[in-house]
């Protein structure tokens, strides 16, 4: 795309630009290429003005920006816009020809049950028929059905990465995608110019307020996905619901709970092979099965049918897709075992709500005691959750582990000082605190029995443990699989 194409895209005024090809677009300093346009950030610890010169050096042809700093000259041509962000979103879109334009969207968002719902509505699809790719927090998949992971300079992705991976799915042949859109991801416009077909609402709780200052600033982030979508799935269950409804052209809510709804579940049995329920759906009344530990997957698998059905999807296609469904890595996975090992699960859940959902399914289905291991993240990321987790922890596992998870530079342990208090104020003392992640898991492992259930929480499928300014290579399933061979 020509410099002066590019400019008519985001309406800048552009009589002296010159001719220049641009070959794509990054607002990060050491990502710039030969024949990119640099986006000038203005952040919280630098301003993107800074390090012009350097892209200058790299081969930038051109600088998007809110405007230069007082006294500062650029060395590029200069584009002033009204937002960084939103520049940086529409360039990317452009330069990679729109891709989601091509592709049947499939957003989803809430605070929990985001992830499996994506993988279980991308699953739904492909047996449905259609080529499906995948972008969420564990990865990306092309319709090969291969899970590849973002380099680790792209920890969340931004806008080009985006653009870029849906560029992609297009080019393996897929005709529809699944992307989890988090509310970082649509505060801070990583998700602008993705054209959405349907969006899918799960769940709102506290979370992330060290970003967002508010829950109702929170809710505001993600209520922008059902506003620019088409097409809406709600979860008739969640209270903020009901100020979702009619913001998209056309909508159908899911229940679990026997509330009013378009799709349904009753009859819902946990089973030692899954969740057994009945389906009243505006297709018919079907069973379903789904090979899933947690009864509140079955809002998961709701949610799921409800969009696959607006892309084409029909019953048979629904319970052949449910029924053949094998989770998402970390996400209630069952580390496998033998007859003599306790049964060990492996589960991202770190906020209390979804660490009290673990562990309440758990507590169903074990006949032993039950064992739970949780850290919390450190920083500034909302440490107002350290108590609650050991309160939460320590009232529904019979014996609690607190330990690390990217505790970054907040001192380690302040953070178990703080989960501690929340469970002495609560009246329990069954906890210990371990802070080594590594030794916390061969330490619950190694006490727990044939019969128990060892809930590992908090990492999931991460493949990164943060401790001490150091970012270090982690798979917890692994350290899980591990620890299972030292004990025996």
């Amino acid at each position: 795309m020509r410099l002066r194409d590019l400019a008519a895209v985001l309406a800048v005024p552009s009589p002296d630009l010159p001719d220049v090809e641009v070959r794509g677009v990054t607002h990060n300093a050491a990502w710039v290429e030969p024949g990119f346009a640099y986006v000038a950030i203005r952040g919280a610890r630098f301003d993107g003005h800074s390090f012009l010169d350097e892209v200058a050096e790299r081969g930038a042809v051109a600088v998007l920006g809110e405007g230069l700093p007082e006294g500062l000259a650029s060395p590029l041509p200069y584009l002033t816009v009204r937002s960084a962000r939103a520049a940086l979103a529409d360039a990317a879109a452009a330069l990679t020809g729109h891709p989601s334009r091509k592709l049947k969207v499939v957003g989803v968002t809430g605070t929990d049950g985001k992830t499996t719902t994506s993988w279980l509505t991308r699953h739904l699809l492909r047996a449905a028929g259609l080529e499906t790719g995948l972008l969420s927090t564990v990865g990306y998949e092309l319709p090969d059905g291969v899970l590849r992971h973002f380099p680790a300079h792209f920890t969340t992705p931004e806008a080009p990465q985006v653009q870029a991976t849906l560029a992609g799915i297009v080019a393996a042949g897929a005709r529809a995608v699944v992307l989890e859109a988090s509310s970082h991801a649509l505060a801070l416009d990583r998700v602008r110019g993705v054209d959405w077909d349907v969006a899918v609402w799960t769940h709102l709780s506290s979370e992330h307020l060290d970003f967002h200052g508010t829950v109702e600033n929170y809710f505001a982030e993600k209520r922008k996905l059902v506003e620019r979508a088409r097409h809406a799935v709600l979860n008739a269950d969640d209270p903020w619901t009901e100020r979702l409804t009619g913001l998209a052209p056309s909508e159908t809510t899911y229940s679990a709970e026997g509330r009013a709804a378009d799709w349904r579940a009753t009859n819902i049995e946990e089973r030692a092979t899954g969740l057994h329920f009945r389906v009243l759906s505006p297709l018919g009344e079907f069973v379903a099965h789904l090979p899933m530990i947690g009864r509140f997957n079955v809002a998961n698998a709701l949610a799921g049918m409800g969009a696959a059905v607006h892309l084409g999807a029909t019953v048979p296609g629904l319970v052949e897709g449910l029924a053949s469904f094998r989770g998402v890595p970390g996400r209630m996975e069952l580390v496998p075992g033998g007859e003599d090992d306790p049964r060990v699960i492996v589960d991202f859940a770190h906020t209390p709500p979804s660490l009290e959902k673990a562990l309440s399914t758990l507590r169903a289905t074990t006949t032993g005691r039950l064992w739970v291991l949780i850290g919390s993240a450190g920083g500034p990321r909302d440490p107002s959750k350290r108590a609650p987790l050991g309160e939460v922890a320590t009232r529904l596992a019979d014996h609690a582990v607190f330990t690390e998870e990217d505790h970054r530079d907040t001192p380690l342990a302040d953070i178990l000082r703080e989960m501690e208090r929340g469970a002495r104020e609560a009246g329990r003392a069954n906890f210990t605190s371990i802070g080594d992640r590594r030794e916390a898991i061969r330490h619950v492992i190694r006490e727990a029995r044939a019969g128990d259930t060892v809930l590992l929480a908090g990492k999931g499928p991460e493949d990164t443990l943060e401790r001490d300014g150091e970012t270090l290579p982690w798979d917890e399933v692994a350290e899980a699989r591990a620890a299972l061979e030292a004990r025996r």
